[in-house]
């Protein structure tokens, strides 16, 4: 009990404020399965030594995506991350540096979230965005309560080629706030065109999506405006080199997961939410945005405006929840997109695009492997079938060095994802090919 805060008497107290008798009475509302039945097994008696040198073990236990060749997709991606993303943005002025509440002392944060928000506004077509999220599944929370606020509606039509994490994340958040996700139908890996009724306010849509497939996105989102919905589109900020931004298509809001943007895997996370809309609902925004003003002597200066400090702990008056960001991973995001450029966006995104279709090609040849949706355009990640289990060929692959997947279901038959970025070289490629030769059909 060394490092415990509570003594028995402070536990007893509490337990009495309750009207309970026992710790265990008060967790007994939880279900059976999340609660642990027994005394936890640890290590007593050690020294500081030990107990350094045994941590040391059990953490190289673990296996990183650098221990292996990374094909590994759905969500978090093996982007190449420049050294000088970290270097700056791992300086104390950045990493440690706490809410920008006091602006006379925070400019330098300011002003870096400032050019955050342009980067993304620039970046999606877009006309505002704010100093970022917890990721990508939040952030598409956060769009639907802005849909839901702006038209006075409740329903939320999501394609079923969507992230299924993103699904479980609207189911959760629904469940408080009154709605369930229905699902629009994507025959062959590709959404099909929904028919929208005037109580839908917001249709949402993946491009890519989960599969890797390109959406239909221009007439999805014509006939969620012709309705009087608003559109949401789940985009790959890194794809936006090649394809055309979300603004550009006519999405009314748009979110991503920016883990893509300087930012490492880490073993998931944290990671950063990114969230962008037109003008018109920048008063429904959630988070901070940073405004660009000038002081009394004409200089320049940032604040956060639109929103009042405590706006998101007004109970049922707020418009959202959220009230801390992903500063630091933005942070990232901005150093990244600025070493990156315009030119050397469209160039990773053109790499990502000729990579991922010269190994889609090699790997279809083979026996035992196919496309799960031929004749679907994709970027930079595909979905494969294989005669052989598909956990089975993962686990094998594994084994052989080559991460792939997850495994994702389509009309019920489960498929392998494979992605490969700018950081995959041919010699990489020739082996995930010889790899599969090797256990796909075995």
């Amino acid at each position: 009990m060394r490092f415990a805060p509570h003594t028995d008497d402070d536990v007893r107290e509490m337990l009495e404020a309750c009207g309970l008798s026992s710790l265990d009475e008060l967790y007994a509302h939880l279900p059976p399965g999340v609660v642990l039945d027994r005394e936890l097994d640890l290590p007593t008696g050690l020294s500081e030594m030990a107990l350094t040198w045994e941590m040391r073990r059990l953490a190289g236990r673990n296996r990183h995506a650098d221990d292996y060749v990374s094909f590994a997709g759905g969500g978090a991606y093996d982007h190449y991350v420049p050294a000088v993303v970290w270097a700056m943005a791992g300086r104390s002025e950045f990493y440690t540096s706490y809410t920008p509440y006091q602006a006379e002392l925070s400019q330098g944060v300011l002003q870096a979230l400032f050019e955050y928000q342009s980067m993304i506004c620039e970046l999606t077509a877009l006309e505002v965005s704010n100093a970022s999220l917890y990721d990508g599944a939040t952030a598409l929370v956060e769009a639907v309560h802005m849909a839901q606020a702006a038209t006075g509606r409740r329903r939320i039509l999501v394609s079923e080629a969507a992230d299924p994490r993103y699904w479980e994340a609207l189911r959760t958040y629904g469940r408080g706030a009154g709605y369930e996700p229905e699902p629009v139908p994507a025959p062959g890996g590709v959404t099909a065109v929904p028919s929208v009724a005037d109580d839908v306010a917001a249709v949402i849509l993946q491009h890519p999506n989960v599969f890797g497939n390109l959406e239909p996105v221009r007439a999805v989102i014509e006939t969620a405006h012709s309705a009087g919905a608003r559109s949401v589109q789940v985009f790959d900020p890194l794809s936006l080199g090649v394809l055309a931004p979300p603004g550009e298509l006519g999405t009314d809001i748009a979110v991503a997961e920016g883990q893509v943007l300087g930012n490492h895997l880490s073993y998931g996370g944290p990671y950063l939410g990114i969230v962008a809309a037109r003008m018109e609902d920048v008063r429904r925004m959630p988070g901070r945005i940073v405004g660009e003003t000038t002081d009394v002597e004409g200089r320049t200066g940032y604040v956060l405006t639109l929103q009042a400090r405590e706006q998101h702990i007004r109970r049922e008056k707020a418009t959202s929840n959220i009230c801390t960001n992903q500063t630091l991973m933005a942070v990232a995001a901005t150093i990244y997109l600025a070493w990156l450029g315009p030119g050397g966006l469209a160039e990773l995104g053109r790499q990502c695009h000729a990579k991922a279709r010269h190994t889609a090609e090699r790997l279809a040849s083979l026996p035992g492997v196919e496309m799960a949706f031929p004749g679907a355009a994709f970027f930079k990640e595909f979905a494969l079938r294989t005669t052989r289990d598909a956990a089975a060929v993962q686990r094998d692959l594994l084994e052989e060095g080559y991460l792939i997947g997850p495994i994702i279901q389509s009309d019920g038959r489960p498929a392998l994802l494979v992605s490969v970025t700018e950081r995959r070289h041919g010699d990489e490629i020739d082996g995930l090919v010889d790899a599969f030769t090797k256990v796909a059909a075995s």
